[in-house]
Parts: structure tokens; C-alpha cells; sequence
């Protein structure tokens, strides 16, 4: 039986985009047809090799993935896109889901569950993992419309950048945007999201789970 399902992998480790090739390719339908550690060079990629699903990690030197689905939806209209990524938070899911993506996959994840997610893409169904149902499930429940919801995926990805401590200049250049471009969409963001400052904007962020709080000290 000829491999039916064509994937491309990005990921910005190629340690771990090998663990993921020998996965997929244990299924005799499905074959990994490119590998990307960006978003710039999966970009280009997938131009050339015309995947039938493509893997994406949100987080990624420079651009991230939630922005690559964007583009990519852009290029290609179907375009079918499945995030695996270490980000178990609703607000990730939705920016992804907003930017385009079919489907949301946690690393820590049984690996079953990716194959079978990447199948329902292919499929044309939407694929969550029980890890993502859950958290989208509780936000609903507890009735939460979090004010990140108001952010397009390229501000998601800027703030995530803002976030991660990068400069003006080093976003400027991850989305070929001018210095001033960058500082009106982060002026943009903190009126959004309702803060005056970059520390509002990172306690903020922390109460959303989207920025992990420092260890205290001794701790592991």
C-alpha cells in the first residue's frame, strides 16, 4: 500500500522532528515528505513539496508557528494544518484554530494520538487531544472570554515575542516589518488587552498561563 497522507514536519529541534519521523513513517500510510526548523524556511517548503498535512510547533526561533498557519492559510485556502506543541492552554488553541489550523496536539500526548489526529486532518475533521478538550471545555464552563480574543494571530505571535524578551528589531526582522510597525502593534496589544506597561502586560500574561512565573529559589 503507497503512502496516502504527505507530511511535512517543523519543528525547530531536529532531534525531536526524528523521534517524529519514525512515528509516522511506522504507518504505511503516511509518509514525511519535508522537515523545516522554521517558519520562514517551511514557508518556502511548502511551496515546493505541496504537503497533504503540515505539523507545525508553535514555538520556533522567531516567527512562530500560529503566524505560519496564518500565512499559510493565506497561500492556500486549503491548506490543512496541525499544531503539536508543549502549549496545553485554551488560548493557544484558539489562537491556532483562529489563524487557521485544524487541528491541536500536546507533546505530551500518547504518540497514537498524533497519527490519529493526522489522519481526522486528512479526513477534513477537526482533531483536539483529551488534554485541549479539557482546558477549552473548563474556560467554557467557568465562562471565561479572555481578552486575548481580541488579538489577530500576528499580534498573538508579537506579544508571544514580547514575552519570550525579544527587541523591537529582532521582531522587526522575524516578520520583515518596520521598527515602527512593531511598536504600534505592541502599543495595540496593551490597549487590548487593557494595561498601561510591559509589567502589566507580563502579569497579566501569567494569569492567562500564556508565561510561566520564576521558580522560587531551591526549587526544581
Amino acid at each position: 500500500m503507497a503512502p496516502s497522507i504527505r507530511v511535512l514536519l517543523v519543528d525547530d529541534h531536529a532531534v525531536v522532528r526524528e523521534g517524529y519521523r519514525r512515528l509516522i513513517e511506522k504507518q504505511v500510510d503516511i509518509e514525511v515528505i519535508g522537515e523545516a526548523g522554521d517558519a520562514v524556511s517551511a514557508y518556502k517548503l511548502f511551496k515546493v513539496t505541496k504537503p497533504d498535512i503540515v505539523i507545525v510547533d508553535i514555538s520556533m526561533p522567531g516567527r512562530g508557528g500560529i503566524d505560519l498557519v496564518h500565512q499559510l492559510r493565506q497561500l492556500d485556502g486549503n491548506a490543512r494544518v496541525l499544531m503539536f506543541t508543549m502549549h496545553a492552554n485554551a488560548t493557544f488553541a484558539q489562537q491556532a484554530f483562529r489563524a487557521g489550523a485544524r487541528g491541536y496536539v500536546t507533546k505530551s500526548s500518547p504518540p497514537d494520538v498524533l497519527v490519529s489526529a493526522i489522519r481526522s486532518v486528512q479526513a477534513g475533521r477537526p482533531a483536539l487531544c483529551a488534554e485541549i478538550n479539557r482546558a477549552i471545555a473548563t474556560s467554557h464552563l467557568l465562562d471565561e472570554n479572555p481578552a486575548t480574543e481580541a488579538l489577530s494571530p500576528r499580534e498573538f505571535e508579537i506579544l508571544r515575542m514580547i514575552l519570550d524578551a525579544k527587541s523591537t528589531g529582532e521582531i522587526a526582522d522575524a516578520f520583515n516589518l518596520s521598527p515602527k510597525t512593531v511598536a504600534n502593534h505592541h502599543y495595540a496589544i496593551k490597549s487590548k488587552l487593557g494595561v498601561q506597561s510591559d509589567i502589566e502586560l507580563v502579569f497579566f500574561c501569567m494569569r492567562q498561563g500564556l508565561v510561566e512565573p520564576l521558580a522560587s529559589p531551591g526549587t526544581v
